[in-house]
């Protein structure tokens, strides 16, 4: 039998955050995708384990609920029992993103000239570089670095490390917090980091949010960026005025251009300015700066 499993979906456009979060604790990895401009979404997750049919059909049926859409119909069915890591490194072609330069150990091109080079294989945690708000924040950090040296910087949600690890060789003085609330994520980020030489630069550490004691006693930040998703941004946002030294800087993203106008005016009623907004195949990152 498979040791992977599909959990798969389709809601509408106003279902697919809510009902993502609700598969999140029952899977390894779970994608969201617009199937048509205002229509509907697919949900999918990814399983290591067979999955709890009856508690994830619950979960789904409780999270659409509370937006008013019937219980979803689900699919769970293993995987055919093949080698997709070494099939996700074969399609992972090496990105460009302003100077950074992303590519897999099996790409063996010698880096553009001027590039910052990052080596990064696919893996269960999150953040190869291909997805738009990875990229927005990898320019975001660019364009940031250019006018401005973090010192202390935090990178909530930080998959494999990809956007401290950036920053990390954009900015050699800077030092990272890199926390997920994913111990995969971590360990892979941690990884990372060894592998990239910015290992001394970067604290990968498990932390559920800004509540674990090593965010506390590591704030204020001059820097925040943090890629997840909008209604997680919005909850923290009271957090992140807490967090952030005066005059720091947030860069946020994982939000849907439609989302802008909510996570803006919950970040305004904290005090915070914005300043700056990148957009890309209809998601959106959003910069903040502290008074």
């Amino acid at each position: 039998m498979s040791s992977l499993w599909r959990i798969a979906l389709t809601v509408p456009a106003k279902a697919s955050e809510v009902v993502a979060d609700a598969l999140s604790p029952f899977v390894s990895a779970v994608t969201a995708l617009e199937d048509s401009p205002g229509g509907t979404w697919t949900v999918e997750g990814i399983s290591e384990d067979e999955p709890a049919r009856p508690a994830i059909t619950a979960a789904l049926a409780l999270a659409a609920a509370t937006v008013g859409t019937p219980p979803p119909d689900t699919v769970i069915e293993p995987l055919p029992d093949v080698d997709w890591l070494a099939l996700n490194r074969q399609s992972f072609p090496p990105i460009r993103e302003g100077r950074v330069w992303i590519r897999g150990s099996h790409v063996a091109d010698a880096a553009p000239a001027s590039s910052i080079e990052l080596l990064i294989d696919a893996a269960r945690a999150f953040g190869s570089g291909s997805h738009p708000t990875t990229a927005l924040c990898l320019r975001a950090i660019q364009d940031l670095a250019k006018r401005r040296t973090p010192r202390n910087v935090l990178d909530l949600g930080c998959g494999s490390g990809i956007l401290a690890m950036a920053l990390a060789k954009l900015v050699p003085s800077a030092c990272t917090l890199a926390v997920d609330l994913d111990p995969v994520s971590v360990a892979t980020a941690r990884e990372n980091a060894r592998m990239n030489r910015v290992a001394r630069r970067i604290d990968t550490q498990v932390s559920n949010g800004w509540r674990s004691p090593v965010v506390r006693a590591k704030a204020p930040f001059d820097l925040v960026v943090a890629n997840i998703l909008a209604g997680p941004l919005a909850e923290m946002a009271p957090s992140l005025k807490r967090g952030l030294a005066p005059g720091g800087i947030a860069i946020l993203s994982g939000l849907l251009n439609q989302q802008e106008r909510w996570v803006i005016a919950v970040h305004r009623a904290q005090g915070l300015r914005l300043i700056r907004r990148y957009r890309r195949d209809g998601w959106s990152a959003l910069v903040f700066a502290r008074g």
